[in-house]
């Protein structure tokens, strides 16, 4: 049996460079691949029978730490590795608390591609050198914001307000901007803005964060 993945990376070279790497194992099989989150969630309706993700965590629409959180808690079974340029402290705890397998650097050869697929189909957790050491100090002492702004401080406009009740309905972003009369740029920057205020960093958190506080 093929192990069956799906690639998710708004570059489409950067998808083509992940196929290659993949092309050299008659093990894996790319069943599809997405440009962001809301494409991969899309496409994960019509065929969810996949073994594993490897998703990128910059992408427009919907990044790859909030589409791993919804994706775990639609479809459990699937096993996701971050594969992403990024190796900060803080990208690595969020990819880890929304339930991301493994967390490896595009930079990676094949060989190992490869082996860290293997790794966390079998259970383990694939992750670079420099990954595995980031992810145990993180977890001796856990990645906190060096923004200290107190939350009951923090002032939301109303427009931003609108925007935080129209992603507690879990509209997408096209949606929001077509009730508020916006357009998807503007929207992305109040969300932006939402996010760097409530010092949290997917929707998920924002919402909570936002109800617990009163704000909506």
């Amino acid at each position: 049996m093929k192990i069956k993945i799906a690639i998710v990376d708004d570059n489409s070279f950067l998808i083509k460079t992940v196929e290659e790497k993949l092309s050299f194992f008659d093990d894996l099989n790319v069943k599809f691949s997405a440009l962001d989150g809301s494409d991969l969630l899309e496409q994960l309706k019509r065929n969810h029978n996949l073994d594993l993700i490897l998703m990128d965590i910059e992408m427009p629409v919907l990044n790859g730490i909030e589409t791993t959180e919804i994706v775990k808690q639609k479809y459990p079974h699937i096993k996701i590795i971050m594969l992403t340029v990024f190796d900060n402290d803080e990208h690595i705890f969020n990819a880890i608390k929304a339930g991301a397998d493994g967390y490896l650097l595009k930079e990676i050869n094949a060989r190992d591609l490869h082996s860290g697929i293997l790794e966390t189909l079998n259970g383990g957790a694939a992750m670079n050198p420099s990954i595995a050491l980031k992810t145990l100090k993180l977890l001796r002492k856990p990645f906190v914001s060096t923004n200290s702004t107190d939350i009951e401080a923090i002032k939301l406009t109303e427009r931003e307000i609108d925007v935080l009740e129209q992603l507690s309905k879990g509209l997408s972003y096209n949606a929001i901007a077509d009730n508020l009369i916006l357009s998807t740029g503007t929207i992305r920057k109040h969300i932006e803005n939402i996010y760097r205020k409530l010092q949290v960093h997917n929707k998920l958190e924002a919402v909570q964060k936002a109800r617990r506080n009163n704000l909506i």
